[in-house]
């Protein structure tokens, strides 16, 4: 017996290193809804996602919240979150010039304009206030 199943994105985590900036970030910046907010020996953990979907959302956490890494380690993910090569994600619209235009008018920090890319998409780059790379692909 052939049984289907299937797996569906819920979630997906990204660090902050400011948990009210990355929220007027993703709130005010990105349109995003605020589904939780959740503080626990002194770090936040927030939840936020699309309006129109509901099952989806990013969870933007403390990194220092990971069990067992070491000191060393969380000054390589300071690092590098600094430097913007930590963690990123992947978004999409149907109007990527309107997103881009109200991410320039809220003073997002640009990577890259709305681009043809030559593996076949058009996007533009930008990183949230913990630095997190995120690329807003035009759907089509």
């Amino acid at each position: 017996m052939d049984v289907t199943v299937t797996v569906t994105l819920h979630a997906s985590f990204l660090p902050h290193d400011d948990p009210d900036a990355s929220l007027a970030f993703y709130r005010d910046t990105l349109g995003f809804e605020v589904r939780d907010d959740v503080g626990y020996d002194g770090m936040r953990w927030i939840t936020v996602g699309p309006t129109d979907q509901p099952g989806i959302s990013i969870v933007l956490q403390p990194p220092a919240a990971t069990p067992g890494i070491t000191d060393t380690e969380r000054r390589t993910i300071a690092e590098m979150m600094a430097k913007g090569t930590y963690a990123g994600i992947l978004l999409a619209t149907a109007d990527l010039d309107g997103a881009f235009a109200r991410l320039r008018a809220r003073n997002a920090e640009i990577v890259q304009n709305p681009t043809e890319q030559p593996y076949g998409v058009r996007d533009c780059a930008v990183r949230d206030p913990a630095g997190n790379l995120l690329r807003i692909q035009e759907l089509r």
